[in-house]
């Protein structure tokens, strides 16, 4: 918090820089509430494709560098690219189920292209944003959301029982140690107030961490070898440019716009008390596609608005861009040192999966709540209801589409595309959609 001596007015001005005593410890403290989030889908999509522990590292270590730089342009703005307000900018998980199959099915650098590709769509919507909003009213969102988290849920359980391919898979200590992390994480951020209920996470993580330690399930090795510190290297990974691919991601990143907009929206009312111009919404999606694409040159996933940070500016009440700027630059300076990244490989899964498992579903559960704003008629039923029973379908049911091309398979696998198309398809197309829209809250814009 601001101390005694700063007004309110300064508290809720996006343009104000505090002391730096003050402003480096909260910058710091928003470092913290998105960490954890920010490194774990390198962290998946690694396993997920063994991945060995040096190409983890490097993954690691691109995530935090681009979430800083991605932070800083958010936050000072780069021309017309920026909200230019208190946003911190990180990995996004809504990719993780969509990049999983594709990096599988056509390697990494397929992975890293598409997503080039779909920053550069963001960008576009991000441009032309008061004419494309139509596409993606709050039933169309929050069944995009519920379907992510899941859809994630599975992976989250795979990591608690020690992860993907693991020899010894379901073994107790896997599972009694994601219990562990899952209760710590429960406990702290229910029974305690304030910022420290934030961090309920990082504290279960650290628990779960130091009980693994005695039991022989983290190895150091892989921190004796990484390299004190390195420079970025772009393309290292590579790009390549794989159609069905390149669809599945450009798909997720038009409906993740939306998730943009209501992070921008959230921040804005939330430590500024007034609603979000359109010109920092414009900015601010076309600073989360064109980072997107500087992400996939840098051997990052696709970059998104942090929700939890949302909240971390209402809650401190302080809504100056230049103090998350500072969390920018701490996370910069982290990914410059790959051994910050090989300590951060050396989580266990079982670990990890107490902390996923939560995450996951708190993502459904934002779902679930944007859906109970919405009115659940008849045809908004049917919107969501379709959308989520041939997403969960078909990612049920692979062999419905065993005989499809390899790139076909590629794009179904996850089952969230063909459900986030389905919404998009069926709000067009089914009547009422003019009513639905006449009558949705419009936001009025202050002068700019």
């Amino acid at each position: 918090m601001f101390s005694h001596e700063h007004s309110k007015e300064h508290a809720t001005d996006v343009n104000y820089m505090p002391p730096l005593f003050e402003a480096i410890p909260l910058g710091i403290q928003h470092v913290l509430a998105m960490f954890v989030a920010n490194v774990t889908p390198p962290l998946i999509i690694a396993n997920a494709i063994d991945a060995p522990p040096e190409m983890t590292v490097f993954l690691v270590q691109a995530a935090m560098f681009v979430a800083g730089l991605a932070t800083l342009v958010q936050t000072l703005g780069l021309g017309p690219v920026g909200a230019k307000v208190p946003i911190v900018m990180g990995t996004s998980f809504s990719f993780v189920p969509v990049l999983i199959p594709i990096a599988q099915n056509s390697g990494l650098p397929a992975a890293m292209g598409a997503c080039f590709a779909g920053g550069l769509a963001m960008a576009l919507v991000g441009y032309f944003i008061r004419h494309v909003r139509f596409l993606f009213p709050p039933v169309v969102t929050g069944t995009f959301v519920l379907l992510t988290g899941i859809i994630l849920l599975p992976v989250g359980f795979a990591y608690a029982g020690g992860g993907f391919g693991a020899a010894d898979f379901g073994d107790a200590r896997h599972l009694w140690l994601a219990f562990l992390v899952l209760v710590v994480t429960l406990g702290v951020n229910q029974f305690f107030k304030g910022f420290m209920s934030e961090m309920g996470i990082l504290a279960g993580i650290i628990v779960g961490y130091l009980v693994a330690l005695p039991m022989g399930l983290i190895s150091f090795s892989g921190v004796a070898q990484a390299d004190w510190a390195a420079l970025p290297r772009p393309f290292a990974i590579g790009l390549e440019f794989v159609p069905v691919a390149i669809i599945s991601v450009v798909v997720m990143s038009l409906v993740t716009t939306a998730e943009s907009i209501g992070d921008i929206a959230g921040t804005v009312i939330g430590g500024a008390n007034r609603e979000p111009t359109s010109k920092e919404l414009s900015g601010g999606v076309m600073a989360d596609g064109l980072c997107s694409s500087f992400a996939a040159i840098f051997n990052a996933f696709p970059q998104i608005s942090f929700s939890q940070n949302v909240g971390l500016v209402a809650l401190t009440g302080v809504a100056s861009r230049y103090v998350v700027a500072i969390g920018g630059a701490f996370l910069v300076f982290a990914g410059l040192f790959p051994k910050v990244g090989a300590i951060v490989t050396t989580i266990p899964s079982a670990v990890l999966g107490g902390a996923v498992i939560i995450m996951f579903g708190m993502i459904a559960s934002a779902g679930i709540k944007m859906l109970s704003l919405v009115d659940l008629n008849k045809r908004n039923m049917v919107v969501a209801g379709v959308s989520i029973a041939v997403a969960l379908g078909l990612k049920a049911q692979p062999d419905l589409y065993a005989g499809a091309s390899e790139g076909v398979r590629a794009m179904l696998d996850s089952g969230l595309i063909a459900g986030a198309v389905v919404a998009i398809v069926l709000n067009l197309v089914l009547p009422g959609r003019e009513r639905e829209l006449h009558d949705e809250v419009v936001p009025s814009q202050p002068a700019e």
